[in-house]
């Protein structure tokens, strides 16, 4: 049977995206990380490799890493598509704030019907990026993912700009909230010291963020 006329569950879509956001944080896909990443018992997810392997989706070999087959990508880029659409919608349609909007798309990210993407990209003007500063995927499904350095890889002295974040979790969103840093904000590094870095902000607020969080932070210089 070709794998097109094979439907392809939600369970199955959010290993795909999973893999996705695995190897575009640099992570190498295996069957212990994909499982540590889903909170799932590495049986499981052989299991599921079988059934993905078995829908053309993904390649394997035992004790290798997990690869997407170009029909696996897409499926997995269409989907970061539609996820991040539907934050966008959240954001600045429904006023959801930046550390909510995650959990609500992961239920929204599974409609089915492209009619309804379309009009729905239509609606909010064709985005290029999400509440977080992530790349939306192009409708024909290019993706090049933002560029940009880690806060904690900026010199003392430099000035950058609060361009996106490597967590989109709601816990680490919040962290972020009450420190008081918001997307698009101008940022100067004042100094590092005792596992924080000292930041002067474009409003002139001074605030001080933890190197754990930071790490977390993309900017880029300016």
């Amino acid at each position: 049977m070709k794998q097109e006329e094979t439907p392809i569950t939600r369970n199955e879509e959010d290993y795909l995206k999973t893999m996705l956001n695995m190897i575009l944080s640099g992570k190498s896909v295996a069957t212990n990380s994909l499982a540590s990443r889903l909170n799932v018992a590495p049986p499981s997810v052989t299991s599921m490799v079988k059934k993905l392997m078995g829908k053309g989706l993904v390649t394997y070999q035992k004790y290798g890493a997990i690869s997407f087959t170009e029909s696996g990508e897409k499926v997995a880029i269409a989907l970061t598509r539609k996820h991040r659409l539907w934050e966008v919608f959240l954001s600045q349609t429904l006023n959801f704030s930046w550390d909510e909007v995650h959990e609500v798309a992961e239920e929204l990210e599974h409609v089915r019907s492209e009619k309804l993407m379309s009009r729905l990209d239509k609606f909010l003007g064709f985005p290029k990026f999400d509440p977080h500063g992530d790349r939306i995927p192009s409708v024909d499904l290019v993706f090049s993912p933002a560029k940009g350095s880690a806060l904690t890889d900026i010199s003392s002295g430099q000035s950058c700009q609060f361009s996106a974040v490597r967590d989109d979790s709601s816990g680490f969103l919040r962290d972020l909230n009450k420190i008081g840093l918001k997307l698009g904000m101008e940022l100067k590094i004042l100094s590092k010291e005792n596992n924080n870095i000292n930041l002067k902000c474009s409003n002139s607020l001074k605030i001080e963020i933890p190197i754990a969080l930071a790490k977390k932070v993309y900017v880029t210089i300016i």
